[in-house]
């Protein structure tokens, strides 16, 4: 297959009120490679290759598959031209069932229009089967945690035998051994002579599965190259336009007395007997693999499941948290893993989504002062580097990044004493990393307490002055900054520390 050309867009151009997303960008791949594309949130990445799969149109440029000019008008024309995307954002219906999402869309039919229940559930059966995932094609997407649902997206995209295949931060939700999954799934396609775009954030997957690598900086392409050629030291300063010496500003904090104390907490069958506490100055992180429990304390923490034994204390004062109300009243907020099921309005301004938590600040006198409120999201807009056009700007046309920071903001805007973030730099780039990692410094040089989910080993060895290590409901180990390491971490998440001391 060598340098044959399986994808090509020439000239491409696309602009939104206020912005220019993409300007005049040409880029191809090969038949039989990855390529994979970098750049900063906003960048014009995704963009384009909402273009290729037909949800957007070009305002000028042309599309070549195989050298043939192509006019791709909607994303059932790009299906039938052989082109699947797994999106960055799932969108997806909670109540529609395993088997209804994966052939939404392309449902087999008779001759009378009646759908073939019987060969959408023999098929979905086998695409469950050979993809090793353990659902039921009646299983409805609202029982799936993000990680599940993001490998039916994978197997949904593969499964429609695609010549050209655009992955957008397919790795960005899922569990290393999924990972694995997916790279071997990769390799097969590979060889099989299929074009796949593979955008993601994880330099190490990059340099890991890429043939070719394009940069992205601010709607034009900065520099096209063999993966062999480069590193990823060059492909970060060609993506920020700087060299970026240190990626996590964490630095030396007095850490006071506990501010935030969890005893004995409990939910149900997800998690019990949970214990910890995080200091006046302190960033704590808690690591797991997906499904130990992390996240659903942290939910239960914000009350948006319910306790059903165990006390919280804030600055030493029991607190009953029965809904989100009663946790912001003492100062405690969250970022949800999810932003978009349960972070962002969608339809919304980017103005409302940052004020929604604060709106009695800009009521008084009863009345509304929307310029009170515009100011004040400015301020917190500018502080954030949140790039957008206008205020007024819905919210899901910024990127995933910058959609991130405005959430961010909105919380700041509440002066919180503890600041939960579950999953903060899930599919962002290196430099709004770097803007989260900096606001929770600052947020801890303030004496208040950060506590922090992530998948992400290094940056919670990075940024975190101790970690909790979950396992299968409950806290498996505690680490000091001196003990962290990423095979400790791995120890206590599988379960292996007990076993190998039980040895010893």
């Amino acid at each position: 297959m060598g340098d044959e050309i399986k994808l090509r867009v020439s000239k491409i151009e696309k602009s939104f009120p206020g912005v220019k997303a993409l300007d005049k960008i040409d880029f191809s791949v090969r038949k039989g490679t990855v390529h994979a594309l970098c750049g900063e949130n906003g960048a014009g990445k995704s963009t384009l290759m909402k273009i290729i799969n037909g949800i957007y149109k070009p305002d000028a440029g042309e599309i070549f598959i195989d050298e043939e000019p192509v006019k791709i008008k909607d994303p059932i024309k790009a299906r039938s031209l052989g082109i699947a995307m797994i999106a960055q954002e799932l969108n997806y219906v909670p109540e529609m069932s395993v088997e209804e999402n994966i052939f939404l869309g392309r449902l087999p039919a008779d001759k009378f229009g009646r759908v073939k229940w019987g060969e959408v559930r023999s098929r979905t059966l086998q695409l469950l089967q050979d993809e090793h995932l353990p659902y039921k094609p009646t299983d409805k997407l609202k029982m799936l945690t993000t990680s599940d649902i993001q490998m039916l997206e994978i197997m949904k995209a593969i499964s429609n035998d695609a010549s050209i295949i655009v992955m957008d931060e397919p790795t960005s939700s899922i569990t290393q051994k999924e990972v694995e999954l997916l790279f071997k799934k990769i390799d097969i396609l590979r060889a099989k002579g299929c074009a796949i775009v593979y955008i993601s954030h994880k330099m190490d997957e990059v340099f890991r599965i890429a043939d070719d690598i394009t940069v992205f900086r601010d709607g034009t392409v900065v520099k096209s190259m063999r993966a062999a050629d480069t590193n990823i030291d060059e492909v970060i300063a060609l993506m920020v336009g700087r060299r970026m010496e240190n990626v996590y500003p964490k630095e030396d904090i007095e850490i006071g007395e506990p501010l935030l104390e969890v005893e004995n907490l409990r939910s149900g069958q997800l998690f019990e007997n949970v214990n910890f506490h995080v200091n006046k100055g302190e960033i704590v992180g808690f690591a797991g693999l997906v499904g130990a429990g992390r996240t659903e304390v942290m939910r239960c923490l914000f009350g948006l499941d319910p306790i059903d034994g165990g006390t919280v204390k804030v600055h030493g004062e029991e607190i009953k948290v029965k809904c989100a109300s009663d946790s912001i009243k003492h100062g405690m907020v969250m970022l949800s893993e999810d932003r978009r099921r349960y972070g962002i309005i969608p339809m919304r301004s980017v103005r409302e989504n940052a004020s929604l938590s604060s709106l009695e600040k800009f009521f008084y006198g009863g009345t509304a002062h929307p310029k009170k409120e515009a100011e004040v999201v400015g301020m917190y807009f500018d502080k954030m580097s949140v790039k957008t056009p206008t205020q007024e700007t819905a919210i899901q046309s910024l990127s995933g990044g910058n959609q991130q920071k405005v959430l961010l903001a909105k919380w700041m805007m509440r002066d919180p004493e503890v600041l939960i973030l579950d999953e903060p730099t899930r599919g962002i780039d290196v430099g709004a990393k770097f803007e989260i990692y900096k606001l929770m410094t600052e947020v801890a040089q303030a004496g208040k307490a950060v506590v922090m989910v992530s998948s992400e080993l290094p940056e919670l060895i990075g940024m975190c002055d101790r970690i909790y290590v979950m396992c299968e409901g409950h806290i498996a180990g505690e680490l000091q900054k001196d003990e962290f390491s990423q095979e400790a971490i791995m120890m206590y998440a599988t379960g292996t520390h007990s076993i190998i001391k039980e040895e010893i």
